[in-house]
């Protein structure tokens, strides 16, 4: 059996569209038979790809009536839900329950590991603009904190950044790759108090991106680096755990701290944990929860 999330009783996945200009978003699609987690929107604008019971799954934009489209490869270990795209349009990087990191078509088929035999897990968050390295979270086990470390896929060793501290999670660079954006709990005492920061993918100067009282994660960015979204979480939250009410909120990258819009929901843990801003910039993807007590 499968030990990938499932949907409780009477609890639905759906898939809604949000942006800066969008006071509501809009509800693309929705399903009771699986819960599928973590949008990302390919390259041509055309499909969503998505994972779910540890598979990898296609929906169609333009059409999300047809449903779920399975992609089968050979070989795949049981996914998580950290997924990012390759910047070529026609590969995806797939985080596996094994603690590795696989490189495949999205249209299936046979995969390649990439990720190093280290004794280490490689949970993957980010690719590079150029697709030349990846930004994962390394963990030598689940008791301590995740470390920063970037992989050069063309050879050569993993390197480090100093991050600080803090358990760190969600990198992922900025369109132009100056910054590795991430969440940390390194600026706060306060068990689990992540917040938003970015380092400098060459001096390693750390940033941080907003104060809050809640606990923030996985900051997002569009395309043409004028819009952001993130997930915040109720304070006092230890990691990002499912079925809880957050909220999912867009800002611009100029000013962090003033929030254009917030989409309140039953979510959190697979609602956004990877880039899933459209090819356009203009609308992003994520996923809510549900259940039969709740409103829409």
């Amino acid at each position: 059996m499968s030990s990938a999330p499932q949907l409780a009783s009477g609890q639905r996945s759906q898939v809604f569209i949000g942006g800066p200009a969008q006071a509501q978003p809009t509800l693309l699609f929705e399903t009771d038979e699986l819960q599928i987690e973590a949008p990302n929107w390919s390259l041509d604008g055309k499909t969503l790809y998505v994972n779910g019971n540890g598979l990898l799954w296609a929906v169609d934009v333009s059409t999300p009536e047809t449903g779920l489209r399975h992609i089968p490869y050979d070989g795949l270990p049981e996914l998580n839900n950290d997924h990012v795209l390759d910047p070529d349009g026609e590969h995806i990087f797939l985080s596996g329950n094994d603690g590795h990191i696989y490189r495949a078509a999205l249209s299936g088929g046979a995969v390649e590991r990439v990720s190093p035999d280290d004794g280490m897990w490689h949970f993957l968050h980010g690719v590079s603009p150029d697709g030349k390295r990846l930004a994962y979270v390394e963990l030598k086990d689940f008791s301590n904190p995740g470390r920063l470390a970037v992989l050069p896929l063309t050879g050569g060793s993993v390197s480090r950044p100093d991050t600080g501290t803090g358990h760190i999670d969600g990198p992922e660079w900025s369109p132009d790759g100056e910054w590795i954006y991430f969440n940390t709990e390194g600026f706060t005492s306060a068990p689990g108090h992540a917040q938003l920061a970015r380092i400098h993918d060459t001096s390693g100067e750390v940033e941080r991106l907003v104060t809050s009282e809640t606990v923030d994660w996985f900051p997002h960015l569009s395309a043409d680096n004028q819009s952001a979204a993130y997930i915040s979480f109720p304070p006092g939250t230890l990691g990002h755990p499912p079925n809880l009410d957050v909220e999912v909120i867009v800002v611009s990258p100029q000013d962090w701290t003033t929030p254009l819009q917030r989409y309140r929901l039953f979510g959190g843990q697979g609602t956004i944990n990877v880039n899933s801003w459209s090819p356009d910039s203009t609308h992003f993807a994520f996923v809510a929860y549900p259940t039969a007590h709740d409103g829409e």
